[in-house]
C-alpha cells in the first residue's frame, strides 16, 4: 500500500517549473499563502509558546512540510528559524524548490520522497504540515497515519484541505477551474474532498487529538482570502496534537 497517486503527481509535475510564478498555475496558493502562514504561526505559538518578538521564534523546532511543492511554506518557516524538511513525490517540484532556496540563501532539507519513505528514517518532527495535499493522496487513512507517526509525542500536525459540500463543488471546483481559471482543469476531484469529520476520524485513530478547526473563505469584495472561525464550507484548517 502507498499514499502516492501517480496520476495526481503527473498532473502537477507538468507545471512544476512555474511554482514561483505568482500569476501561473499555482496562483491560488500564492494568494492564500499569507492566510495559511498566519494560521500555522498561531498554532505553533500556542503549542510551543514561541516568542513572537523574536526574529527566529522557531529556532530549535523541527518542521516537516509534506507535499511541499516548490517550497512556498518551507521558505517562510526557515526564515523564522525552523529546521525545515520539505518532501514531495514530484521530483521536478523538489528540484525547483532546491534552486529557489539556494537563490534565497535559505537552508531547507528538500527530498523527493513520500511520507512512507521518510518514515523509514525514524526521525520525528515537532511540527508536521500537510497543506492542500490530503485531497490528492491515494489512501487517506494511511496518509493521515503517516503524518501522525512522523510527529513526535506532544508535537503539532496541521492540515489544510477542501470540504465536500455543494458550495465547495460550485466554488472550489467549477468556479476555480472553469470560470475563473485559477487552476488548470482537472486539478481537483470533488469526490476526494473531505468533510471535517472524515479527516478528524483517521487523525484520532492514529493517536492525534484535534485541537482546532477553522475555515478559510474568499472575500469577493476585497479579492482576498481570510480566516473564518465558523465557515468551513469550502476551505478549512485542522490542527491536532500527537497524544
Amino acid at each position: 500500500m502507498h499514499t502516492v497517486d501517480a496520476k495526481e503527481i503527473e498532473n502537477f509535475a507538468k507545471d512544476s517549473s512555474r511554482w514561483w510564478d505568482e500569476d501561473g498555475p499555482f496562483r491560488p496558493l500564492h494568494r492564500l499563502n499569507h492566510v495559511r502562514l498566519g494560521y500555522i504561526k498561531d498554532q505553533i505559538s500556542t503549542r510551543f509558546g514561541c516568542d513572537a518578538r523574536s526574529l527566529k521564534p522557531y529556532k530549535g523546532l523541527s518542521i516537516l512540510d509534506i507535499g511541499c511543492g516548490g517550497g512556498l511554506v518551507c521558505e517562510p518557516m526557515a526564515r523564522l528559524g525552523g529546521e525545515v524538511t520539505g518532501i514531495d513525490a514530484d521530483a521536478n517540484a523538489i528540484a525547483v524548490a532546491k534552486e529557489h532556496a539556494r537563490a534565497m540563501g535559505l537552508s531547507v532539507d528538500y527530498r523527493a520522497e513520500s511520507s512512507e519513505e521518510l518514515l523509514k528514517g525514524k526521525k520525528k518532527f515537532d511540527v508536521v504540515l500537510a497543506l492542500e495535499i490530503v485531497e490528492h493522496v491515494a489512501d487517506v487513512d494511511m496518509f493521515v497515519r503517516n503524518c501522525v507517526d512522523l510527529c513526535r509525542p506532544g508535537g503539532l500536525i496541521v492540515f489544510s484541505t477542501l470540504n465536500r459540500t455543494a458550495k465547495s463543488f460550485a466554488l472550489g471546483k467549477v468556479a476555480a477551474e472553469y470560470v475563473l481559471r485559477w487552476v488548470p482543469v482537472g486539478t481537483h476531484d470533488w469526490k476526494k474532498f473531505l468533510k471535517p469529520s472524515e479527516l478528524a476520524r483517521p487523525i484520532r485513530s492514529a493517536g492525534g487529538d484535534v485541537v482546532n478547526t477553522e475555515g478559510m473563505v474568499f472575500n469577493a469584495v476585497t479579492g482576498e482570502f481570510v480566516r473564518s472561525p465558523r465557515d468551513l464550507d469550502v476551505n478549512y484548517f485542522m490542527s491536532a496534537v500527537k497524544a
